[in-house]
């Protein structure tokens, strides 16, 4: 089974969380949600949440994918957080795959791990990265990082993880369960 880490930080941005963790599990991907300094985090609009584990229990041989939600000041806070850059290091040195959503690519700048072209929340581009932002694309990948623009992305963002991962036909099957028709 395809196995996904989605790390959260105070100030987690909670649609593109939860959305992310919900979409994935229904794909058939084991989503493991690691807290940042903690196991009880809350989000950006005051929804805690008790993740499964901690940040320094994740070990990068186990996963496919580590994606970040964005979200202020989560997508700040997972940038700071030292576990949080090696982790994104050693997935990429590896060739595995990473990803953020809406503010979380400035983790993925910060890491070094940003490749040429990715998406974030309009705007945020000024401080990641012009050169190479896509404005037009929900979801962008560039070798192994997936990048995503913000909330109203995330269940985009979810279904090309589950396509990625899992194959076309859970993709169009979950896609038509959950009525998505703008992805």
């Amino acid at each position: 089974m395809v196995k996904v880490c989605v790390p959260l930080a105070e100030g987690f941005e909670d649609i593109e969380a939860v959305t992310l963790i919900d979409v994935m599990r229904r794909g058939g991907i084991e989503v493991i949600v690691a807290g940042v300094n903690g196991s009880l985090i809350t989000s950006a609009h005051n929804l805690k949440i008790q993740t499964d584990t901690t940040i320094d229990k994740v070990s990068a041989d186990e996963l496919d994918l580590f994606v970040l939600p964005g979200g202020l000041p989560g997508a700040t806070n997972l940038a700071k957080s030292e576990e949080v850059k090696s982790l994104l290091q050693e997935m990429d040195s590896k060739g595995k795959y990473v990803g953020a959503i809406c503010a979380g690519p400035i983790a993925l700048k910060e890491a070094g791990v940003l490749k040429d072209k990715y998406t974030a929340y309009p705007g945020w581009e000024d401080n990641i990265r012009k050169e190479g932002y896509v404005s037009d694309k929900k979801v962008v990948e560039d070798k192994n990082v997936l990048t995503s623009k913000g909330p109203a992305t995330a269940i985009c963002f979810g279904l090309e993880i589950v396509k990625k991962f899992v194959g076309i036909e859970k993709y169009n099957q979950l896609k038509a369960g959950l009525l998505v028709d703008f992805c």
